[in-house]
Parts: C-alpha cells; structure tokens; sequence
C-alpha cells in the first residue's frame, strides 16, 4: 500500500491531534473518571505529540529548530497509538470510556503508518551491497574473527 498523508498534511495532523489529546478529557467528558490513567495519559501523549510537532523536520515545524526527523516520528507515532488503542483494556477503565482513547489512538497509528517518508511502508535505500562492510574492514582480516 502507498502512503496518501503528505508531509505538509502530516504537520498539520500533528498539532490537530496534540491539541486534540490534550483537550480530550474536557472535550470527551471524561475527566471525572476514577482511573488516573484515563485523564494523564492522552494529556501526556498530546503534550509529547506537540513537542515533536514543533521540532519537526516537517513543512511546518519551527524552521530554526527541525530536530526530529520524519520517520523516527512516525515510529513513536505507531508506538504511542497503538498503546492508547490499548489503555482503556490495560488499565481496566473500557466500562467508563474508551472511545476517545480507542479513536485518537487509531489516528495516530494511521497518520505514523501512512504518512509519506514512513519506515513502515517505503524501503531504505542500500548505499552499499555489502551492507556497510568496507573494503578496508575485509584487508584487516575482521571478518575472519
């Protein structure tokens, strides 16, 4: 499958949903549930999620201060959805809420796997078909040990 997020779509998704996370609570009206989990961890993943927003090496991250790179975001975007997909069942509280923390996490583990530049669905490129094995490594006999 090819990726159908841009990366200028990306950035925008990634202060949407940071800013989605860290309002869901209020907005949801579950910030009166009796598991802290519940409340800390969407506000813990948004205000993450808005960090990397902002150093971003995307279109719209800070331009003096593009840190993060594309795909690592993606990765941690894959991770971080795919743990609030699962909260509400780990920490026991899908009685009282979970579609909130069940959507916004399959969100994000759609924009990480979709975006384009993801590690999940383009191919690195081999810069060398020995796999990073110089010519210098193989006369020193380090291959031999």
């Amino acid at each position: 499958m090819k990726p159908f997020i841009s990366k200028t779509f990306y950035g925008f998704l990634n202060y949407a949903l940071a800013a989605l996370l860290i309002a869901s609570p209020w907005l949801f009206g579950f910030s009166h549930a009796t598991i802290a989990a519940a409340v800390l961890m969407p506000l813990l993943i948004g205000w993450l999620q808005l960090i990397m927003a902002i150093f971003s090496d995307n279109p719209l991250g800070l331009a003096g201060i593009r840190v993060f790179p594309v795909q690592m975001q993606n990765c941690v975007d894959v991770l971080m959805g795919s743990f609030l997909l699962a909260l509400p069942w780990t920490y026991a509280f899908s009685g009282q809420v979970f579609w909130p923390h069940f959507l916004l996490g399959l969100a994000l583990l759609i924009k990480g796997i979709f975006a384009s530049e993801s590690p999940f669905l383009t191919r690195p490129h081999r810069s060398l078909p020995e796999a990073g094995i110089t010519s210098i490594d193989a006369s020193e006999g380090r291959l031999n040990h």
